[in-house]
């Protein structure tokens, strides 16, 4: 499902403009990001919790060359998805729809 897709779904549903379903998607996310970039945790009851993981500096490989390359730190989102969430994953079955 793209963003556009879910902006037309929750459009019909609450009888929103499109437009309008847009721009709201794109606020939560944009929030999402806001916090996550500042360092703290996303948590969407229900349906998961979003992180950041820190991975450390390693060795690495240019598999054109083969030589190795040093690759920095750096911080990675992590979803871990919630209890729900994985319940309702595993029970749906063919098109069966969440209501």
């Amino acid at each position: 499902m793209t963003k556009a897709e879910l902006a037309e779904e929750i459009s019909v549903k609450i009888n929103l403009s499109k437009k309008d379903t847009e721009q709201i998607i794109s606020i939560i996310f944009e929030s999402i990001i806001n916090a996550l970039s500042k360092g703290d945790k996303v948590e969407l009851r229900g349906f998961g919790s979003f992180r950041i993981r820190h991975r450390s500096s390693r060795d690495g490989r240019n598999p054109k060359t083969g030589l190795k390359v040093k690759v920095p730190s750096k911080k990675v989102p992590f979803f871990r998805a919630g209890k729900e969430l994985k319940e309702n994953v595993n029970n749906i079955s063919g098109n069966q729809l969440i209501k």
